[in-house]
């Protein structure tokens, strides 16, 4: 895996696309554990937290993955939170526009990290209601991993 970039209509495509009827406990549960397994399945060295409504449904940590993981977490989910759209996608965002997240909004970073890896939960006809989040991985990296799980979970 690679870090690049994805363009924004890409970007936002995904969150068009990734949108779920419901969300519940359980669904939380299914996603959060198909992330494990693929981070085992690939021996990733990844945090994978899951919240709806800012409340926290799925925790898990990877071997080789450290406090600074869930430090990530917490400050990508809050860019999420802010903007309802992929921390990826509000940092591209911020690109697209000649500037950086952090010169845009000047918000504290030690609060907010535009960096991939947090993909919102959209309800269908609701609009977001949490975030899923891997960190650990080159950001592009996380967000695609993010992304597939979504993709597969709603595939079924």
């Amino acid at each position: 895996m690679a870090d690049s970039r994805i363009p924004l209509d890409e970007l936002a495509a995904e969150e068009q696309e990734l949108q779920f009827s419901s969300f519940t406990h359980d669904d939380a549960w299914d996603l959060g554990w198909a992330l494990v397994a693929s981070a085992r399945r690939e021996n990733l060295p990844v945090a994978v937290d899951i919240t709806r409504n800012r409340q926290q449904l799925f925790h898990a940590t990877r071997p080789g993955t450290a406090p600074d993981n869930d430090w990530w977490i917490r400050r990508k989910t809050r860019v999420v939170d802010k903007f309802g759209h992929s921390s990826l996608y509000v940092r591209e965002a911020s690109l697209a526009r000649g500037t950086t997240f952090e010169e845009e909004f000047g918000l504290d970073p030690n609060r907010y990290a535009a960096h991939g890896g947090a993909f919102p939960v959209i309800v269908r006809s609701v609009g977001p209601v949490g975030v899923v989040v891997v960190s650990g991985l080159p950001q592009v990296d996380d967000h695609r991993m993010v992304v597939a799980a979504i993709r597969a979970h709603l595939a079924r």
